[in-house]
């Protein structure tokens, strides 16, 4: 939901599944991933990039485990914070532009 700008579902899934782990009596785990989701949906409700910045380096470990976090993490920063993502091909063309000398044309 988040990669949609979505946040309210994104409160809404979190909270239900809370519930359902409530209501089948179980503890909801308190893993490293949840604490970065839960600081995440309240990072993400203020203007603060910096503050996203930090929260993603500080739980690096986690997010890496699955490549596509990373990803989604840059679509979030896309469209809450509005950061341009660099694709990998304007990465490489920009790069071959200016070693030809054509940067500035």
């Amino acid at each position: 939901y988040l990669s949609l700008s979505n946040l309210r579902d994104a409160y809404n899934l979190l909270d239900e599944v809370k519930k359902q782990a409530e209501s089948k009596q179980l503890d909801f785990p308190q893993s490293d991933l949840i604490r970065f989701i839960n600081y995440l949906l309240q990072t993400l409700q203020r203007e603060a990039f910096p503050l996203f910045n930090m929260l993603r380096q500080s739980y690096k470990s986690c997010v890496d485990r699955e490549p596509t976090f990373n990803e989604l993490l840059d679509e979030i920063a896309e469209r809450f914070y509005g950061v341009r993502r660099r694709s990998p091909l304007q990465g490489m063309f920009g790069d071959i532009f200016t070693m030809m000398g054509g940067a500035g044309m």
